[in-house]
């Protein structure tokens, strides 16, 4: 199989953007009546309409975007039937031709992070889960990553590692000066070696980095000491950044990032304009109307434009 940063070039540039959906269901925010109209048992009442709702969604944003992000929490919140629900949603975003960058945030030593790594990481018939790529914390060392990226390079998968979060509180442990700089450039330069050492055709490697868009001087600076690393931008959106915070995430040509908006296109169907355009019983045109707004933003704000 193609190396997955070469699947993901191609994905991008076949799509034409580089937009990636988070799929985080919230039983309080899924449209009127989804919920209710679930015919499961109590307990897994929630699990169903989680299904269902990431399921539709996947169906509005197939043709348009290259990968979603499922987040893992939402779904292991609900027990057993949450775990279930994540696998369809997963089988699903497969078979509509969608990456699927799995948000788990997974990382253990020794047999654990390898078990972590066969369970998540490849398509379905190497696999548990199917997951193109997953999010992995770098913070236990070394050791810990490695098992990762031996899955990744076997099944061509991909791991992004947390570098610079979008939160506020991610100061606290990756601002820390070390050596004259920042904790979080030590971790990019980790990062960065072990993409290099798997760059494919198109010149990024299967180790990406997670690197917040709410820090847009971070995220230049990033982009520029990491030039063969994959950056998944977070924090577009919802909670505050814009398509001009995150220009820098990329390469001259458009390429080498994706950036994920989970709420702002999944829950659409809430907020303004759409929420006066589509209302509660069109969600689903809220939810392609919130996409292609990010795609056409990004095109004209960011040198994604050039793909």
């Amino acid at each position: 199989m193609t190396n997955f940063a070469d699947r993901l070039d191609a994905a991008v540039h076949d799509r034409g953007n580089p937009v990636l959906v988070g799929l985080d269901p919230r039983a309080e925010s899924l449209p009127p009546g989804m919920l209710a109209a679930s015919a499961q048992p109590a307990g897994g009442a929630v699990a169903a309409a989680y299904e269902q709702f990431c399921c539709e969604v996947i169906d509005v944003v197939a043709p348009l975007v290259p990968a979603v992000k499922p987040q893992a929490a939402f779904f292991e919140q609900l027990g057993p039937a949450g775990m279930s629900a994540l696998a369809a949603v997963v089988r699903h975003a497969r078979r509509r031709g969608l990456l699927v960058v799995l948000d788990g945030k997974r990382n253990d030593i020794g047999s654990t992070a390898a078990a972590y790594a066969d369970g998540f990481l490849g398509p379905p018939d190497e696999s548990a889960w199917g997951a193109d790529a997953l999010t992995v914390s770098p913070y236990l060392g070394d050791d810990s990553l490695q098992p990762f990226f031996e899955v990744a390079q076997r099944r061509a998968a991909g791991v992004f590692v947390l570098v610079k979060t979008s939160n506020p509180g991610g100061g606290m442990l990756q601002d820390l000066v070390c050596d004259g700089r920042p904790l979080y450039r030590h971790v990019a330069d980790y990062v960065e070696q072990k993409a290099a050492e798997t760059a494919g055709r198109c010149g990024y490697g299967l180790v990406g980095a997670v690197a917040g868009a709410t820090y847009p001087a971070q995220l230049a600076e990033l982009r520029a000491a990491m030039p063969h690393t994959w950056l998944l931008v977070p924090g577009y959106g919802s909670q505050g950044a814009t398509a001009k915070d995150v220009a820098a995430a990329f390469d001259a040509q458009g390429g080498g990032a994706i950036v994920n908006n989970s709420r702002g296109i999944i829950f659409a169907h809430a907020r303004k304009p759409f929420a006066e355009r589509f209302g509660p019983a069109r969600w689903q045109g809220a939810v392609e109307a919130a996409t292609r707004e990010m795609i056409e933003q990004l095109r004209a704000e960011t040198p994604a434009g050039q793909l």
